[in-house]
């Protein structure tokens, strides 16, 4: 009640203005017009005159929605909008003069002066007011002892969108005392009244020189090695560093001074941004029913977040995991009020269920990220890890065939490759069925692999962050070890965007990059803790675990690469099986796991993925297979750049 008395209060004060301004600006004009000396032939038409301009300039204000917004915040949009405002205001009272019942003529030089008039004291009330704002919080910063003082790295239009709202924000105790850009040429110029002090390479001794208590970087441009620099150079001098996300993170938002983060991981990695073709994404899920298994895992829960975005009508959470799956479904019910979500508490193993779920929810997308992922814990309960990765698969895609599902995407790993574990051999048995099946049905069923996932639940980053915690030692397996790796967001968005390119039994790699030395990783981690690789945190090896390969690939030998028209998407050639066949097998399989019999479940897996060589069967490993050098891998990158 009382933001709303605030509101009309406010309104009526406006109009109040305008009619002040409006009146004042055609008295003026006509006063500048006729040397201050009221012609005796106007004199009586004043009143007749002054009513239908301010009623024509109100209405014209109004449809132009000058009556609203903050005056605090003025800008080039907001002027431009007062001179379209004030030129149709004026062209409507010239025809109401020339075409009106008034037997009067008024001079254009008058109707001109008017519209200039107007124009200017609008704007220059609007102006006078945040600038008035922005004096006041100057000030009021100018006396607080306290004050942080803000270098920002960058010049662009997101250095200056930070500036600007750090300057218009009482609440933000900050002074950006200087800009710091990697353009020579911009050195000693101005934005928004502050002044580009140094370049990078001189970051140091500006560090050292000026009284500084943070450092933010916002330039999107930045190079690997530039970020790296500047955050060095900051936990040397003592300065927090601070970054503003990209484009990824911060979907469908402006840029703001809340998306302030610390330097994580994942940036100094060097993970470039992804380009999504929006319009494809929004036309296979806008409007849509969609379930997505595994839905309070990591992946499923930033699955469940992107679909949301997208315009989905509903989204049906299944997971078998109660407390991650309640909370999960909180906070995109928080996050996104007008998308319907239903959380079901279910296996993918019970197939009973699976068909019950489909049958009354009628998913037209499915996103299918439900699965066993850790190689340690799977080697050692093989069934499960059987039972959940292939059984389960086999049961969500027959589901979603049986039920005519628009797209079926199915989430994979690269470990699926050549695999040396019972994680990596189920994951491939479940990529074989699906592709096999997709050549038999209406459905769009598609596979998509790709590698490490930052971030992720019991991924090796919050293992090292527990371990940096307790003060040591990191634990890394080997020192030549490497691994792809992307980031949540970046994952998905590339599932999603896959999701919306396959025609049926395509499996998609997505290019992860150049791999990743574990040790390398660990020694990042350990800096952004604000400590010193193996004097303050030691790293110890332990050696590879059963199933562990020394490098990981995304392609199989047979299956090639074939580019997309998204430079991050290649497609795996296929490789065709009876459907027949494979599920006399798999029903063996499940037979198997129902009956705990881990050696012939084992046994059947070879059967399956005859290129599975498990290392405790004392099989070696060729070491071609295992060189990331010579992998494919590198070819597509190479080739997704070619056809971009």
């Amino acid at each position: 009640m009382i933001n709303r008395l605030t509101v009309n209060g406010r309104i009526s004060l406006i109009l109040i203005g305008q009619i002040i301004i409006v009146s004042s600006a055609f008295f003026l004009a006509i006063s500048l017009r006729f040397d201050g000396v009221l012609p005796s032939e106007l004199s009586p038409f004043l009143l007749s005159l002054i009513l239908p301009l301010i009623a024509i300039k109100l209405a014209t204000f109004s449809l132009l929605h000058l009556s609203s917004g903050w005056w605090r915040y003025v800008s080039l949009p907001d002027l431009i909008a007062l001179v379209k405002a004030n030129i149709a205001g004026s062209a409507l009272f010239a025809l109401y003069i020339s075409f009106g019942p008034l037997p009067v003529t008024i001079p254009w030089s008058i109707l001109i002066l008017d519209g200039l008039l107007c124009f200017m004291l609008m704007s220059g009330l609007r102006i006078s007011v945040r600038l008035g704002r922005e004096f006041a919080s100057s000030y009021n910063k100018n006396c607080n002892e306290t004050m942080k003082r803000i270098i920002v790295v960058g010049s662009g239009a997101v250095a200056q969108t930070i500036i600007r709202e750090i300057r218009q924000s009482p609440k933000l105790n900050w002074d950006v005392v200087g800009l710091v850009d990697q353009d020579a040429s911009r050195l000693r110029h101005w934005f928004h009244g502050v002044q580009v002090l140094s370049d990078i390479e001189g970051l140091g001794e500006l560090l050292r020189r000026a009284s500084v208590d943070q450092v933010i970087l916002a330039n999107p441009v930045l190079e690997l090695k530039q970020l790296r620099q500047i955050v060095a150079i900051c936990k040397k001098f003592g300065v927090t560093s601070k970054i503003l996300p990209n484009v990824c993170e911060i979907l469908n938002e402006d840029v703001s001074i809340q998306h302030v983060r610390d330097v994580k991981l994942e940036d100094l990695l060097g993970r470039p941004s992804v380009h999504l073709d929006v319009s494809n994404i929004k036309q296979y899920l806008g409007g849509k029913r969609v379930l997505i298994t595994g839905a309070a895992g990591s992946i499923g829960q930033e699955i469940c977040r992107q679909v949301a975005r997208f315009g989905a009508s509903s989204v049906l959470l299944f997971d078998q995991a109660e407390t991650p799956l309640f909370d999960v479904e909180r906070e995109l019910k928080a996050s996104f009020p007008a998308v319907e979500f239903i959380p079901s508490l279910s296996d993918v193993r019970d197939a009973a269920k699976v068909d019950f779920v489909f049958k009354r929810f009628r998913p037209e997308v499915v996103f299918h990220a439900a699965a066993y992922k850790h190689v340690p814990m799977s080697e050692c309960n093989p069934v499960a890890a059987v039972k959940n990765n292939v059984i389960g698969s086999r049961n969500v895609v027959n589901a979603a065939d049986r039920y005519q599902a628009d797209h079926f995407v199915m989430i994979s790993t690269d470990k699926a490759v050549n695999p040396t574990n019972i994680m990596g051999a189920s994951k491939r048995a479940a990529e074989i069925y699906a592709q096999a099946l997709a050549a038999h049905s209406r459905t769009s069923i598609v596979t998509v692999r790709f590698g490490n996932v930052l971030g992720s639940n019991g991924s090796v980053v919050p293992i090292f962050q527990s371990q940096i915690l307790k003060g040591g030692p990191v634990t890394v397996t080997d020192p030549d070890v490497t691994r792809f790796f992307m980031t949540i967001p970046e994952a998905v968005q590339l599932v999603l965007q896959a999701g919306g390119m396959g025609h049926g039994g395509e499996i998609f790699v997505l290019n992860m990059g150049e791999p990743v030395r574990i040790v390398q990783l660990a020694e990042e981690l350990i800096r952004l803790s604000g400590l010193t690789p193996y004097q303050d945190i030691d790293l110890v090896f332990t050696g590879l675990r059963p199933g562990e390969k020394l490098h990981e690939e995304l392609l199989l030998d047979e299956e090639g690469v074939v580019p997309t028209r998204h430079e991050k998407i290649c497609v795996a050639r296929a490789c065709h099986h009876n459907l027949a066949e494979l599920n006399l097998q798999l029903d063996r399989l499940n037979n198997a796991c129902t009956a705990m019999d881990s050696d012939q479940v084992t046994k059947l897996i070879h059967t399956l993925v005859p290129e599975y060589h498990s290392v405790k069967d004392g099989q070696p490993i060729p070491i071609s297979r295992l060189s990331v050098v010579k992998s494919p891998v590198i070819s597509i990158s190479q080739v997704a750049v070619e056809s971009a």
